[in-house]
């Protein structure tokens, strides 16, 4: 499989919406559509209005057929606005997500790859959340994540997440 990486624009939004009910595991919660996603504001701030001055990111795109198959990406939260994994101002929260019948094939670890390159020179860290069941948990240690110590929460479906951070 043929895949290029290229940085996400403005026009990537609505596959942005995509990947974050992956990213949200919402199809495991009973929810149905990228709608929920967007009606729930903890997760919407992820995405919503995409392409902010700090933000950052990069789409996989199949080479046959132009298909965006996966992202990663980067939003600067405040103490007033966090995120799931936030840890202060200076550390944007990773999202990250591929399409189910594309995981598995490295498109993950390619796309994170690029993402810390780009933006290690811009941030002294970069921070995610997961949960603690979650497959792509060896991906992020494998990149040099490393678990926040006493960020383990019970998560919205009665499961642990927790924060990750890597540092530049």
């Amino acid at each position: 499989m043929d895949y290029s990486i290229r940085p996400l624009t403005q026009e990537d939004e609505p596959f942005l919406w995509q990947m974050l009910y992956e990213a949200a595991h919402l199809v495991e919660e009973g929810n149905l559509t990228v709608q929920d996603a967007k009606n729930n504001p903890d997760l919407a701030k992820y995405v919503k209005n995409w392409g902010c001055k700090d933000d950052s990111g990069f789409v996989a795109i199949l080479e046959s057929s132009n298909q965006p198959v996966g992202a990663a990406w980067l939003r600067l939260f405040t103490g007033e606005n966090k995120g799931y994994g936030y840890v202060d101002e200076q550390t944007p929260e990773l999202a990250i997500a591929i399409l189910p019948q594309y995981r598995n094939q490295g498109i993950g670890t390619q796309l994170l790859t690029h993402l810390l390159a780009a933006v290690n020179k811009y941030y002294p860290s970069v921070s995610l959340s997961t949960r603690a069941t979650n497959p792509a948990f060896g991906l992020y240690k494998r990149c040099g994540f490393e678990v926040v110590p006493g960020s383990e929460i019970i998560n919205r479906v009665g499961g642990i997440s927790l924060k990750m951070k890597i540092n530049f």
